[in-house]
């Protein structure tokens, strides 16, 4: 397992240890440049959202890593963290169903979320 992928499942169990729902790995290694990961998570509510966004941001912080850009911190309906390359999307769940990202990355490999890696 590369370090990209290693970060890519700390930050999907972090945002299992918020109670995220729907937490999906996509390998976009060979589909973008833009990342070699995606991280997608959903919320129930924006208070939800906000939770999961600031449990992955003080994990991973503990572990020296900050992200290079946040984006929709406040709207809280989605919001991005670019670790440059892993990007996480927490949506709340409706806007998570209207932009069906997934659907645009279908062709990305889904990796098991394993709650038991560590970096």
């Amino acid at each position: 397992m590369n370090q990209e992928e290693k970060l890519a499942r700390m930050i999907a169990d972090a945002c299992l240890d918020e109670k995220a729902l729907d937490v999906v790995v996509l390998d976009v290694r060979n589909l973008t440049v833009i990342a070699d990961y995606f991280v997608i998570a959903s919320g129930r509510s924006m208070i939800q959202v906000r939770s999961i966004v600031d449990h992955v941001l003080d994990k991973l912080q503990e572990q020296g890593i900050s992200p290079i850009r946040k984006e929709g911190l406040q709207q809280g309906v989605w919001t991005v963290l670019d670790y440059n390359s892993v990007i996480l999307h927490v949506f709340r769940q409706e806007e998570r169903e209207y932009y069906q990202l997934e659907n645009l990355w279908a062709d990305a490999p889904q990796l098991l979320v394993d709650s038991n890696c560590q970096l």
